[in-house]
This record gives structure tokens, sequence and C-alpha cells, in this order.
């Protein structure tokens, strides 16, 4: 009896040791996530940009000749019309250079008067040989000699003359002064700017486009310009000029958009917002950054499958946007992508769906 007892209490004790080095694993945590819906449809992309109305074509006033500033006709905001002078140089060393061309030429004209005498009394000696053929050649050639020395004289009067005429400065279109830099009593050199005209006609607005959006602006199908200072009211524009290279310091590229009708109240200087439509229905969803897995070179997302496990998905990245990014291609239209917490999380990771975010939807970049 007392060899049983002993047998069953060495069994126990086996039972036991063996439940100790079997414990149960502890159950797998469940993250709490929140999803948005893929409900992307075909749309049109846009973008707005920040702008400025300018003129189409901006002059830069400037004398053609150097001289001492004695007058200026105009300030900024100044309105002008073709020809009314803007500003005005001292004169007097042009006038002095226009009497010293004309009392050149009058010289000249002397001694071509005389040449032509002279060689019509030699022309009368050679025809009864009293004279060499050389002779009467010689003086032929000093005739010639002094009509092409008063040419040049007379040239040179002309240039003189246009000289003293650019002392005063004029304005070739009409428009507006948007800026002067020189003021009287300063020195100027030829083609040193005196004043900014922004020539009447057609309105622009300048803006910046990003390196990432510049192919998108440029199939742009349509551009809608509005400005802060007039608000609901909106105009359709065209795109003129898209620059070739980036500015070296901002990195953006310099365009601009022509206004295709009128405009009523829009003056230069003003504020201006401008909106590229895409010349194409494309697919674009915007997610938050929260939702981008960064590990690996691939963008990737997590995508919330079935019995509530996640899996990575590669994504094409689009442009960036003040709320997070856009998605051009790799997900499909219901998919539940993981919102925010995407770095906590592990593939084939179960989750829980956190309440009333399952269906809400993607936001569409045609929407924006």
């Amino acid at each position: 009896m007392k060899k049983i007892r002993m047998t069953a209490l060495v069994v126990v004790c086996l039972v036991a040791a063996c439940g100790r080095g079997e414990a149960p694993k502890p159950p797998e945590e469940m993250r709490t996530v929140r999803v948005l819906t893929v409900g992307e449809r075909d749309s049109y992309r846009r973008f707005a940009y920040a702008g400025e109305i300018r003129a189409r074509v901006e002059t830069r006033l400037a004398f053609r000749v150097g001289g001492k500033l004695v007058d200026r006709a105009v300030q900024v905001g100044s309105r002008v019309r073709a020809g009314e002078m803007i500003a005005r140089i001292d004169a007097g060393d042009l006038a002095l250079g226009v009497n010293a061309a004309r009392a050149q030429v009058a010289g000249i004209e002397a001694e071509r008067t005389f040449a032509e005498a002279d060689l019509k009394r030699y022309r009368e000696l050679r025809e009864k040989n009293f004279i060499s053929q050389a002779e009467f050649d010689r003086r032929t050639q000093l005739l010639a000699s002094t009509d092409a020395r008063l040419d040049a004289a007379r040239a040179q009067l002309g240039q003189s003359s246009n000289q003293a005429g650019y002392a005063l400065l004029r304005a070739d279109s009409d428009g507006v002064i948007t800026g002067v830099e020189a003021e009287v009593g300063q020195v100027l050199g030829a083609g040193q700017t005196v004043a900014r005209l922004a020539r009447s006609g057609d309105i622009e607005i300048a803006f910046a486009v990003p390196e990432v959006q510049r192919e998108a602006v440029r199939k742009a199908g349509e551009f809608r310009v509005s400005a802060a200072a007039l608000p609901g009211q909106s105009w359709r524009g065209r795109l003129r000029e898209l620059s070739p290279a980036a500015d070296p310091l901002t990195r953006t590229y310099a365009a601009r958009v022509t206004l295709v009708e009128a405009a009523p109240g829009l003056e230069l200087g003003m504020t201006a917002r401008v909106e590229a439509g895409g010349a194409e229905a494309v697919r674009a969803i915007e997610l938050p950054l929260a939702a981008l897995y960064t590990r690996g070179a691939a963008a990737q997302v997590f995508i919330v499958g079935e019995a509530d496990t996640v899996r990575l998905q590669e994504v094409r990245l689009g442009a960036a946007t003040a709320g997070g990014f856009l998605v051009e291609s790799g997900l499909n239209k219901g998919e539940r992508v993981v919102a925010a917490g995407a770095q906590m999380l592990r593939p084939g990771q179960r989750v829980r769906v956190m309440d009333g975010q399952a269906a809400a939807p993607a936001v569409d970049a045609g929407k924006r």
C-alpha cells in the first residue's frame, strides 16, 4: 500500500513539472487604428496658387545718352500716354555737339563748292590739251573725296541732333508708372533705368509653380483667376508662359496666366488666386502623412483585410498637399487604409477598427 502511494506522488510531480514548462502564451495585442475607405472616382485634379496682377508688358524706361537729370514729370502710379514726357536731362553738352557738327558740315560744303568750280576750270583746260589727263583725274578725285566727307559730316550732324532729342525721355505707349529709380540731380549713364512703365492692355497673373506640379500645370485645360479684393468674382485665363528653368533660390518655375475675358476692377499689384484644372480625368487620393509606412525604399501603406489583419501595399506617391500626400496608384476602391499609427504595426497583425471610422471616405484630389 505504501508503494502505491509513492508511485502516485511521483506521477503527480511529473505532471506538475510538465505543466510549468508549457505555460500558456499571452493573447496577441490588438491595436486600435483609424482607417479610411478608398472611395476614389474620376475627377479633375486642381491646384491653387497665390499670384500677383501684372501687366503683360513692363518696360524699363531709360535715356539713350548720359547726363544730369534736371526734371522728372512722373511719380509712382502716374498714368501716362504715348509721347508724354517722363523726364529730362541737361542737354547743354548735346547742343554743343550739334553746333560743332553743323559747323563741320558748313566747312565741308564750302570745300566742295570750291572743288566743283576748280574741276570745271580744269575740264576746259583739258579740252584744250593745256593740262595732262593725270592732273584732271586728280581734280576729279578731290571732288569725289569731298562729297564723301560731306556725307559723313551730314550723318554726324543727324546723329548729334538725335542725341540732343534723347535728352527728353518720353513714354512709348499708354500705361502706368509702377516704379521710379532716379531722382532730380542724379547723374545717369546711358541705359540706366529712370522709371518702370506697365503698358495698358492685357493683364496677367504671375505665380510660381513647384517642380512636382509643373507638368500638371503645363497640361492643365482651364485656369480660373480670382482676387482677394473682389470676392465672389472669377475670370477665365490661359497659360501664356511657363519657365523652362527653375529659380535658383526657390526652386520653383515662374508662370504667367493671361485673362481671356474682361475683368473690371482688377488693378496692377493686386493679390490673385490661380486655380489650375486638369485637362483629363485622373485618379488621385489624399491621405494623411501618418498613413505612410517608411520602412524600406518603397512607399507603402497598411491595408486592413480579412479578419481585420493588416498587410503592406506599395503605392505611387503624387504631389504633397497641405493635409498629407496624394496617392496616384496602388489602391483600389473599397480598400480600407490605416490612416494613423502605421509605424506601430507589422504585417499580419490583427487590429481593432475605431468605431465610426470604417466607412470614412478618402479625400479625392478633385475635391480639394
